[in-house]
């Protein structure tokens, strides 16, 4: 190798959950590399896409004005905010994954969520309430549901803007291009890494690496090997860049592996979104997340969920893979002019994919489908609607009869002009499988002991999530394990270097 370099800490990726990585680590004393296998046009990993809802616990609207000091009383006494303790998070996240969660690592997650967004807002990043997707108004009132009613500002474009920012106000350095490709373990600590970068490799000394470079989403020979062969036809909704280099490097010295590698979280997004992000249409602007309010529809005319299950919250992760076993991986969310005016803004955006018809027998011919079936299927659907009060922002328990699946809520009939298609397909964000970490942040071996000098964090950790998940966890997790990761590493090298002293 040409020449090496020394760091104390570095960062593998440029995330969420990275750079919360190197902030804590430089703050705690270190000297610290973050490495961006990306050029800088397309640095920040699957959070510039993101859409920015961040799942806390908080005891009140008082804590959340202590993260969004801009708020105004006056806008506060318009507010009805609904508590969401530490108790409700980990009920909703075990409860969403079946009990399967690990639950000492759920557990940290939800106790060092609020201190850990208050340290964010600490780093310059700013938060504002999720009034669009997690409120309506009543009564002259804004009421919040879901336990999800924070954002960053500007979304992930302003939730890395605004990191890079503080990294760069640091003194952190950031290699562009640049891959990391093997640990080095000497006495069963590690001692390096191997850096691919502009084309040379680079060994970079340092006694500590953090992993956080997302999961292997992006590898579609990964998925397909590990989640299933028709993964393959999925799209991937953020970078191109997470191809499963981290966990491929753990579990070359030694990690275990942990978590669910036959899952990943998936949602029904446009069918013609591009077939990986695009950085230069940020934001999660392909999503189609109002289909509780609607009935889906695959080409043979069918329905094959229950739309109206849960919250948007607590399906839209798991609603993908359903859409992508569909024939033709596709579906048709189906709306009529009485849903249309609450459907979410990414329905109003020019890259927004749909057919409108007058009348269902004109919508079903301008539609690949099953005609006859397609037809059939809404009137059974509409005969089976049983009364009661429809209530858009809260389990209103109209739902229907006699039919399967049944959908539990939000059960409006189809029945008036004009009608609405939206095709979707299925979007891979992150797998689920990963390598197991302690609660601080310290990848674990096969036989559950500290790799020393091994840290993750973000979309790598397994065990956090199976099957499905709340949403506005994934960017919690990434920033509180960051946080714990960083703070870990910096005090490895500190405890390191001390014993060198002596």
């Amino acid at each position: 190798m040409p020449h090496t370099q020394s760091y104390d800490v570095v960062v593998v990726g440029a995330g969420n959950a990275a750079l919360c990585s190197a902030i804590a680590a430089k703050e705690n004393g270190a000297r610290v590399l973050v490495l961006e296998r990306g050029p800088v046009e397309k640095r920040g990993g699957n959070s510039f896409f993101t859409d920015g809802a961040i799942r806390v616990a908080y005891n009140n609207l008082d804590a959340i004005r202590k993260v969004i000091p801009k708020l105004t009383d006056e806008e506060a006494k318009l507010i009805v905010m609904p508590e969401y303790g530490e108790k409700d998070y980990f009920d909703d996240l075990m409860r969403v994954t079946s009990g399967k969660s690990d639950a000492g690592l759920a557990r940290q997650l939800v106790s060092k969520s609020y201190e850990t967004i208050v340290w964010m807002r600490d780093q310059g990043i700013k938060f504002e309430l999720n009034y669009d997707n997690q409120s309506f108004i009543q009564d002259g009132k804004r009421h919040f549901w879901g336990g999800l009613p924070i954002k960053t500002e500007d979304k992930g474009v302003g939730l890395m803007k605004q990191l890079f920012a503080r990294v760069k106000e640091l003194g952190i350095d950031i290699w562009y291009e640049s891959r990391g490709v093997k640990l080095i373990k000497e006495r069963d600590q590690i001692s390096g890494i191997v850096v691919e970068k502009s084309g040379e490799a680079i060994m970079v000394n340092t006694a500590s690496v953090i992993l956080a470079c997302g999961s292997f989403e992006a590898n579609k020979k990964m998925r397909s090997e590990h989640i299933g062969e028709e993964w393959e036809a999925a799209i991937v909704r953020g970078t191109e860049f997470n191809t499963g280099d981290g966990i491929s490097m753990a579990l070359e010295v030694g990690a275990q592996k942990f978590g669910e590698w036959s899952g990943c979280h998936s949602i029904g997004t446009d069918s013609n979104a591009p077939i990986v992000g695009d950085f230069t249409k940020p934001g999660d602007i392909f999503k189609k997340h109002s289909y509780p309010y609607s009935i889906m529809l695959n080409n043979e005319g069918k329905r094959f969920v229950d739309e109206g299950a849960d919250l948007r919250n607590y399906t839209y992760a798991k609603y993908g893979r359903e859409v992508l076993k569909q024939p033709g991986h596709v579906a048709y969310q189906i709306y009529d002019a009485q849903v249309r005016p609450m459907l979410r803004k990414e329905y109003d955006l020019e890259e927004a994919t749909f057919y409108q018809a007058s009348t269902l027998e004109e919508l079903g011919d301008l539609l690949p489908v099953d005609q006859k079936q397609f037809l059939e299927t809404i009137e059974e659907y509409n005969k089976a609607v049983q009364e009661g009060d429809y209530k858009p922002a809260e389990k209103d328990r109209k739902g229907t009869k006699g039919i399967t699946p049944p959908k539990s809520n939000w059960a409006l009939r189809i029945e008036k002009s004009p009608f609405y298609a939206f095709p979707v397909t299925c979007g891979i964000t992150f797998s689920f499988g990963g390598i197991h970490v302690d609660t601080s942040g310290e990848v674990l071996n096969k036989e559950e002991q500290p790799i020393k000098g091994l840290f993750a964090a973000g979309e790598m950790i397994g065990g956090i999530f199976y099957e499905n998940y709340p949403g506005g966890s994934g960017l919690m997790s990434g920033a509180v394990y960051g946080k714990l990761a960083g703070t870990s590493a910096a005090q490895y090298i500190l405890g390191k270097n001390a014993e060198l002293v002596n």
